[in-house]
């Protein structure tokens, strides 16, 4: 169920932290700190109220509430022992159905990391692909204690920024979801090009997986983002349009099997919550894109 900011404002100090206090991992100081200091005008002046907290924690707590988050795919989440917000996160991208070999990597990488910082590796997963993920763990490595430090904390921004705008509604919410797009342009006939079927992949090493199917409408677009509604996960995508097949509705000579069957773009995203719209213009013996808004 969803909260108001409103209500929250209003709430006695003992609700406000029942409600909000589980959005920082294992940290219910965060909420009763900020409890004083209502009343919030909006969503994101709660939000950064709460982060402000744990950047101007002591050295020391801002370590133990680190060390209070689990291992992405450990034993923790084998086991079950992870909290709903935890839980959901790490299923959101697989990370609950690895294989053996690619758990025994995570773990290889937790304990590598742990060795090095002194806590768990720490990325909001819901703005990644797990090839993202597992990229970011390699690169981080190689940080210095200082700035892997910082990077945890900005993650944790992202982190406890969603689990904010999943529960509390009210004016001035956080920005955090993405959209990917796409319009077909005909530009032999000089007009939108409908009922093109559009496969979306997305890529897992050398691994394609589809992830959303839709076809274009009367405008050449599709009445619904190809991905909307939460961050764009960072990784390689392509999109596959069947143009064979509406030039050969339209009754266009083509050859047998057609120059141009299915047009592949394959394409990254790099910026969870921004606008990746990725069009085609395509005759029967050509096609271009690029990346519009």
């Amino acid at each position: 169920m969803m909260l108001t900011l409103a209500g929250l404002n209003h709430a006695a100090s003992a609700d406000f932290c029942a409600a909000v206090g589980e959005t920082f991992e294992l940290a219910p100081w965060v909420a009763e700190t900020v409890a004083s200091k209502r009343p919030f005008a909006t969503v994101t002046a709660l939000h950064e109220a709460m982060m402000g907290v744990v950047r101007a924690a002591p050295r020391e707590r801002q370590l133990e509430f680190l060390r209070g988050h689990p291992d992405l795919a450990g034993k923790a989440a084998r086991a079950g022992a992870l909290t709903d917000d935890s839980r959901h996160e790490q299923a959101s991208v697989g990370l609950d159905s690895l294989s053996e070999a690619d758990f025994q990597r995570f773990h290889r990488l937790n304990d590598a990391y742990k060795a090095k910082f002194g806590f768990p590796f720490i990325v909001c997963v819901r703005r990644h692909t797990r090839d993202s993920i597992l990229d970011q763990f390699e690169r981080r490595l190689r940080h210095d204690a200082a700035g892997e430090f910082a990077t945890a904390l900005q993650e944790i921004f992202f982190i406890t920024r969603l689990r904010m705008a999943a529960k509390v509604t009210g004016e001035g919410m956080p920005r955090v979801n993405g959209r990917l797009s796409t319009h077909v342009l005909d530009t032999h006939a000089g007009r939108p090009a409908v009922g093109i079927a559009i496969e979306l992949y997305e890529f897992a090493g050398r691994q394609a997986h589809l992830i959303a199917t839709t076809v274009t409408n009367a405008d050449g677009r599709t009445d619904a983002p190809l991905i909307g509604g939460r961050p764009l996960p960072i990784g390689r995508y392509e999109l596959q349009f069947a143009v064979g097949d509406h030039f050969r509705s339209r009754g266009i000579a083509q050859g047998d099997p057609p120059f141009l069957d299915i047009v592949p773009l394959r394409f990254s995203i790099a910026e969870p919550e921004g606008h990746y719209h990725v069009p085609l213009l395509c005759t029967p013996w050509s096609y271009s894109t690029y990346r519009g808004s």
